[in-house]
Parts: C-alpha cells; sequence; structure tokens
C-alpha cells in the first residue's frame, strides 16, 4: 500500500509516498481502507522527531482518519466488511490502509460525508475528554479557548457553546476572529494587541472556568491569573515551550487546578471509552446541525509535504485534510 514515510526527523522535505506492507488486522482490530487523514499539530512534533508513536504504535504518521472497513479482525463484533467509519489512531493514518483497535473505530456522524468525517476523531475526542469529561465544564460556565480558529479550537467553541456555556477565544487576525464568532464565540480577544487576562476578567465574572490551552509554559502564569474561584486550567499542548514557574500561592487562593493530559499514550480501553462518549454526546450535536466539522481544505497524500507547511504557516483555519 502507499503510505507517506519519514527518511528522518526535520522539515516536510523529509516526507515522501513510498510501498510499504499491507496492515493485517490482529484480534480485536479493524483494517479501515483510508478516504482521508487530518492533520495535527502532534504530526509536525512527530516528523521533527520530538513526539514518537507509543509502543506498538504504526511509525506512519496520522492520528485520525476515515475509511471503509476492508477487514474484521477476530473477537470484533458490530462491524462488517465495506461498513464507513472514522478512527482514532496512534499512528499509521496518512496511508491507503490501516489497522485499529476496534474500540476506536467510531461510526460516521448522520449528514457527515466519508471524507470530512476525517476531520472529527482527534478534535471531538480530545475536546470532549478533556473539556468535559476532565474539567467539568457545566452549562452556565465560562470556558477561554486558545487558538480558536484550528481544529481543536474550532470544535471546543462549537460544543461549549451547544451545551450552554459561555465562550471567550483568542486568535491571531480579524479574519480568524470572525470566524469564531461565526461558530458561537461570545467573546473574541485579538492575543496581538490584546491582554486576555484583563479581558476574560471584564467579560466573566471574575475569570473563566475552564481554560482549554495549547501553549504550555509561556501561558501558565496568565492562565492562572485569568481562572475563576475553582477554575480549571487543562494544558494540552506546547506550543509555548515546557517549562515555567507555577506560582503556587495565586492557585491556591483560587482553589485551581492545573491538569495536563494528552491522548494519544492512553490505553486503549480508555481511549475506546472516550470513543464511546463522543458518539453518545457528540455525534447526535453533529447529526442535529448543531456541531459541524470545520475543514479548511483537502490534498491528495502526495501533497503531505505542502500540507505540513501550511499547517505550520498558520494560515489557516479548522482541519487540514490528506486524501487517498
Amino acid at each position: 500500500m502507499r503510505a507517506v514515510i519519514a527518511s528522518g526527523a526535520g522539515g516536510p522535505d523529509v516526507l515522501s509516498v513510498a510501498e510499504v506492507p499491507d496492515p493485517i488486522p490482529a484480534p480485536g482490530e479493524l483494517v479501515l481502507d483510508v478516504a482521508a487523514a487530518g492533520l495535527n499539530r502532534a504530526d509536525l512534533l512527530q516528523r521533527q522527531g520530538f513526539y514518537p508513536p507509543p509502543p506498538g504504535a504504526s511509525d506512519v504518521i496520522g492520528m485520525e482518519c476515515s475509511g471503509t472497513v476492508r477487514a474484521v479482525g477476530e473477537g470484533v463484533e458490530g462491524w462488517a466488511v465495506g461498513d464507513h467509519a472514522c478512527a482514532l489512531l496512534a499512528g499509521g493514518g496518512y496511508a491507503a490502509q490501516v489497522a485499529v483497535p476496534a474500540g476506536q473505530v467510531m461510526p460516521v456522524p448522520d449528514g457527515v460525508d466519508l471524507v470530512t468525517a476525517a476531520a472529527l476523531p482527534e478534535v471531538a475526542c480530545t475536546v470532549w475528554s478533556n473539556v468535559f469529561m476532565v474539567a467539568g465544564l457545566q452549562p452556565g460556565e465560562s470556558l477561554l479557548v486558545h487558538g480558536g480558529a484550528g481544529g481543536i479550537g474550532t470544535m471546543a467553541i462549537q460544543l461549549a457553546h451547544a451545551l450552554g456555556a459561555t465562550v471567550l477565544t483568542t486568535g491571531g487576525t480579524a479574519e480568524k476572529l470572525a470566524a469564531c464568532a461565526a461558530l458561537g464565540a461570545d467573546v473574541t480577544i485579538n492575543y496581538r494587541d490584546e491582554d486576555f487576562v484583563e479581558v476574560v476578567k471584564e467579560r466573566t465574572e471574575g475569570g473563566a472556568d475552564v481554560i482549554l490551552d495549547n501553549m504550555g509554559a509561556s501561558y501558565l502564569s496568565r492562565n492562572v491569573a485569568a481562572l475563576a474561584t475553582e477554575g480549571r486550567l487543562v494544558i494540552i499542548g506546547m506550543q509555548g515551550g515546557t517549562k515555567a514557574e507555577l506560582d503556587i500561592n495565586a492557585l491556591l487562593r483560587k482553589r485551581g487546578a492545573v491538569i495536563a493530559t494528552s491522548l494519544r499514550a492512553r490505553p486503549t480501553e480508555e481511549k475506546a471509552a472516550i470513543c464511546a462518549a463522543v458518539v453518545e454526546h457528540v455525534w447526535p450535536l453533529v447529526a442535529a446541525g448543531l456541531v459541524q466539522p470545520i475543514v479548511h481544505g483537502t490534498m491528495p497524500l502526495e501533497e503531505a509535504r505542502a500540507a505540513h507547511e501550511l499547517m505550520e504557516s498558520g494560515d489557516h483555519t479548522g482541519k487540514i485534510l490528506l486524501t487517498v
């Protein structure tokens, strides 16, 4: 089968398409004929050599895909050859076929075409697990989303809005902030010329109840300052570095929580539970048109280099997909 491989750690130029062996389903797995694969920020880190796949996972980049069931492994129930599906992957998405544990395979939501469905698994599972399962965002509370125009951000804005929260988001251009407002953001903040801490405090009752952060170290102190009493800061990325000083006194005064989570390296059983929760809680909202996958554009598998360059530039809103 065709798959995107990396000749080593480096820039987008290390990526190329090659022929590799077809996957064979182990017990409890399915093999999908991939229709499309979604790009994620973690893909760039893996290409650069900073985020290797978990033990036993494919070395091929790609953490989500959509496609058609090609083969069903021993012990798998509820799936048949030819079924349409989308899947959360530990790796292997940038390929014509991929093997995946059955618990991480989800039906395509009603009203979503097969290619577009590749934009859903990673963002839906990340947002639902972190914002709702871990941080426990409730109707009437406030959510601050950093980088609202990205794949994670566009999903977080829509889900929080649909479930009755007040949504604030940061972005770097007027166009991106307008897109966030159209998705349901109540307050948009241009981080280039506004202090998000001041805006959050002005527009909420003392701070955000939940903050979803992809920046990490560079935003830590300001995120704590922007938290409401009993607020929850959930860190899911390290674009702004990995080490920072935490003012524990400031956190104690707010009775706040700082939580750092990742999805990719979790045990299969945990990922299956998250996928099941997404199918139960998120897919009905997608089917009803209250939440939609936001796709910036699609590119063929052979243009993986250009797709990575586009993601690194930041000149996109929503998801970038590779089609097979």
